[in-house]
């Protein structure tokens, strides 16, 4: 009688060549196999028979199809599953690198960091699975990939789906999934209704073996060491090991409560908890302490669309507040409200920081496109609807003065002020000519401002300017971004960015000698001060405040909202009066979508991600895309044929996808000790990784040149200007400048002949597309008219499209080209609005299919603004509340 390994691969002949077992569990045999399709390893589960008896086909494949559409870069993805010969089976990556278990055999304990990092990492992935209505029932060390690193949860392909309020459970096996030593209590006990908390409490138990070395509880036996699970408390950690942080043994203690009530309710609220220094909602060896807040969640509450009641609601969210900075917990209620744009026009996705709240809190002032162009709009509490800004037009990134008279705005390439009350421009003159990220009027036309150089500058009325503090290139840093002046004007807060990226660690600089203290030692963006307080928020889009007494923070992080909106290589959506008041702009959902020229949009996959920097495969039938969710962003394939997804780099930061020419390997950038360098990798996943090049500067792949082996290179200097280099694969030698000046040159795109390069530069005063000969001679040719970037070449090379600036939206150009002999455009035609597709920088952010389709990144209509009054008296109360 033929094996079961024998009848699976008989079965599945024409599909995978199943090689060897790699390893074998309770529930399953894990066989290295290669996918004869796609040409590429994988792990193949095969269902132990008994197992699969017991559930059954129909349910087994049912559950695996909820659990298929997981998708997040801390879990394994499935690839295929099914029935063959009557065994049940599952395909998913073969993942180079080993288990946790692999490592707490060799190592015992874990560092510290290590330990918690991997635990959030694990809380990502279970908090993203749970609210899809997903909980894993066996989180275990053996269920947790390291590869390079970076954990991998594994083996929700045979988890059971948890139903929706009100409706059956899908399955009732009567299997007892989970492991003795992680399993929760009430799973023990053999409850058939188990939750999310069940598998909190799995990662609380695993934390707790990463930490100390040794699970919470032990025994001889699997029936011994239930019977302690049910009936003994778990010893504290500190004893065991003395450096473990007291917030990190209460964090784990809450997650390994009895009751389930008792515990976190949610994988988010554990890990918030990990990260907050003071957190102390956990029992205590000898007591317990009260039950823990949901540290993790703030409702919105979107107000009535009648004109009446929304005019009342926003004039009741500004203007609250008080200007003390006493600690002592308000009764003065918190409110959280929306407003929407008029649907006359809708808030621009076009430069950095584009809401403004005024000192006050009676103004609030953002950037939108109307029917007729871009310019700023205010909002006041004593009117009923945003007017237009005479003046402002084509303004963007408002910012108040701090004592509220002016407020500043870009326009071009140069910074513009006008009276908060009305009025004609003025330009603000600040040397360098252009500051870079981050910038402060004061009183008296006194700017503090983030020069190209990366120092923190600061200018006086009369022009004279000088350095305050430079980033410190030892620890990487290329740049300190200002993002707020404290009252009195003797401090700043700072922003230390390494690399190209807005993210960085919370400074204090004294602006008289430049003295530094750390505020917030993890990256973050944005940070305000406001009435006793600052507020900022995480890579995830988290808004956390907590109390300021001018040198130190001095309570821990308190949650404010989530799903705050990041400007793709800038910072987050939200702006602080001196009043109390705050306001963001949500996230809103992003949808990758097929745009034809007519503008008609169809989505290319049932999932909303933060998708970026999508790139069409040569033959058309895959995309690369990278996306951030969860502080993690990586690239990942997507399989046209049968839109399956799978993750293509590992490094917690891997972005900007470009396929080479020939369709089988894929660059893309990442950052290695602060710095964004070119890597490598084989299109489906196979081999290592392959590092191009690594510099002092940010540099990224931005094209392939046919028929060569050159790359197009967008390096990002350290004074912030873009230049575009090559490099030679052959020699992997240091990119050489190409296109270089004082003017930032971009968006590359290399015409399917080779011939001719396609780029953005601002030269003029403002992002134009041109073209000019890839070698040889010949003159740059002017594409795009009053404004344009992102070029992208139609397959055949005859079209070169691109977003263009001026007149109503962001239209999207297709310019006929003559490209034999001396370049010439023929015409251009408009042939839809861009405007809700998001755009990016220094690339573009979408691609062209053979078929003509635009592969583009959908993020909606961008119209609402969440007003909180009082967050500063909430962050008091709330804080007081926890001591």
């Amino acid at each position: 009688m033929p094996t079961p390994l024998e009848r699976l691969s008989e079965a599945l002949s024409t599909r995978y060549e199943i090689d060897r077992e790699i390893g074998a569990g309770g529930m399953a045999t894990v066989y290295l196999a290669r996918d004869l399709k796609h040409d590429r390893h994988v792990a193949l589960k095969l269902l132990r028979p008994e197992l699969g008896a017991v559930i059954g086909a129909e349910r087994f494949l049912a559950e695996i199809r909820t659990t298929a559409k997981l998708q997040h870069p801390h879990i394994l993805p499935l690839f295929d599953s099914g029935e063959a010969d009557g065994l049940l089976f599952y395909v998913m990556p073969y993942v180079e690198g080993i288990s946790l278990r692999d490592r707490l055999s060799r190592e015992k304990q874990l560092a510290i960091a290590d330990a918690v990092r991997i635990a959030l990492e694990v809380a990502s992935a279970l908090d993203y699975a749970h609210r899809h209505g997903v909980i894993h029932r066996d989180i275990k060390p053996e269920n947790i990939l390291l590869h390079d690193g970076q954990a991998l949860v594994a083996d929700f392909g045979i988890s059971l789906a948890i139903s929706n309020a009100g409706s059956t459970r899908m399955t009732e096996t009567g299997m007892s999934l989970g492991t003795p030593h992680y399993m929760s209590p009430e799973q023990a006990m053999g409850e058939r209704d188990i939750t999310a908390r069940s598998d909190v409490y799995a990662l609380g138990a695993i934390t707790y073996e990463m930490l100390v070395g040794e699970p919470p509880f032990t025994g001889p036996t699997a029936q011994a060491i239930v019977a302690r699970v049910v009936t003994e408390s778990p010893r504290p950690l500190t004893p065991k090991r003395h450096t473990i942080p007291a917030h990190i043994e209460a964090a784990v203690l809450t997650a390994l409560e009895k009751v389930p009530a008792d515990r976190f309710a949610t994988a988010a609220d554990f890990a918030q908890a990990l990260r907050t220094p003071g957190y102390t909602g956990a029992r205590t060896a000898e007591t317990k302490s009260r039950v823990p807040q949901n540290l993790g969640f703030v409702s919105r509450y979107p107000v009535a669309t009648a004109a009446g009641l929304a005019a009342l609601l926003l004039a009741g969210a500004f203007g609250f507040g008080r200007f003390s900075n006493s600690a002592t917990p308000s009764s003065t209620p918190t409110g959280r409200f929306v407003i929407t744009t008029p649907p006359d026009h809708r808030l621009t996705s076009f430069g950095i920081q584009n809401v403004a709240l005024s000192p006050d809190g009676r103004s609030l002032v953002y950037a939108g496109d109307n029917a007729r162009a871009k310019q700023l709009f205010l909002r006041k509490t004593d009117d009923l609807a945003a007017v237009p800004m005479p003046g402002t037009e084509d303004g963007f990134d408002p910012l108040f003065s701090s004592d509220g008279r002016w407020l500043t705005f870009w326009k071009g390439n140069t910074l513009q002020k006008i009276p908060a009350t009305g009025g004609p421009s003025t330009e603000v003159r600040v040397e360098p000519s252009q500051v870079g990220f981050g910038y402060i009027v004061l009183a008296n036309d006194i700017v503090y401002f983030t020069g190209k150089d990366g120092a923190l500058h600061k200018q006086t009325e009369g022009g004279k300017s000088e350095i305050i503090a430079r980033p410190d290139t030892a620890l990487h840093e290329v740049s300190l971004v200002l993002t707020d002046v404290l009252p009195g004007g003797k401090k700043a807060l700072v922003l230390t960015i390494l690399g190209a990226t807005s993210y960085g660690h919370g400074l204090l600089i004294d602006l008289k000698s430049g003295k530094r203290t750390m505020l917030i030692d993890q990256d973050i963006g944005g940070m305000y001060y406001d009435n006793g307080c600052v507020a900022w928020v995480q890579r995830d889009g988290t808004l956390l405040g907590a109390q300021f007494d001018g040198n130190k923070l001095t309570s821990s992080p308190v949650t404010l909202a989530q799903h705050v909106r990041f400007t793709v290589g800038g910072p987050p959506q939200f702006s602080v009066s001196r009043a109390g008041s705050l306001v963001y702009v949500p996230e809103q959902p992003f949808k990758l979508m097929f745009v034809d020229r007519n503008g008609k949009a169809t989505p290319i996959l049932d999932m909303e991600r933060r998708f970026h920097s999508p790139r069409v495969s040569p033959d058309g039938n895959a995309i690369v895309v990278d996306f951030t969710q969860q502080n993690s962003r990586d690239v990942w394939t997507l399989n046209l044929e049968d839109k399956t997804t799978s993750r293509l780099t590992f490094d917690n930061d891997g972005h900007d996808p470009v396929w080479t020419r020939d369709g089988k390997r894929v660059a893309y950038a990442s950052a290695r000790n602060g710095v964004i360098g070119m890597f490598m990798r084989n299109a489906d996943g196979s081999g290592s990784t392959d590092s191009l090049f690594v510099g002092s500067t940010a540099e990224t792949v931005g094209a392939f040149v046919p028929n060569s082996d050159q790359v197009v290179v967008i390096n990002t200097n350290q004074t912030g200007i873009n230049e575009l280099h090559a490099m030679s694969l052959a020699s992997r030698a240091a990119p050489t400048p190409y296109l270089a000046s004082s003017f930032s040159v971009a968006y590359p795109a290399v015409s399917p002949d080779g011939k001719w390069l396609a780029y953005s530069s601002d030269e003029s005063g403002q992002l134009e597309v041109y073209v000019r000969p890839m070698a040889g001679q010949g003159g740059k040719v002017l594409v795009s008219q009053n404004g344009g970037s992102e070029p992208a070449w139609s397959r055949n090379g005859r079209e070169l499209f691109y977003r263009a600036f001026g007149g109503t939206g962001t239209p999207m150009i297709a310019a006929s080209v003559r490209t034999d002999g001396a370049f010439k455009v023929l015409t251009r035609t408009t042939l839809f609005d861009a405007a809700e597709y998001e755009a990016a920088t220094p690339h573009t952010n979408y691609d062209v299919m053979p078929d003509g389709r635009f592969v583009m990144v959908h993020q909606g209509r961008l119209s609402e603004i969440v007003i909180v009054q009082n967050w500063t008296e909430e962050v008091r109360r709330r804080s007081a509340a926890s001591k």
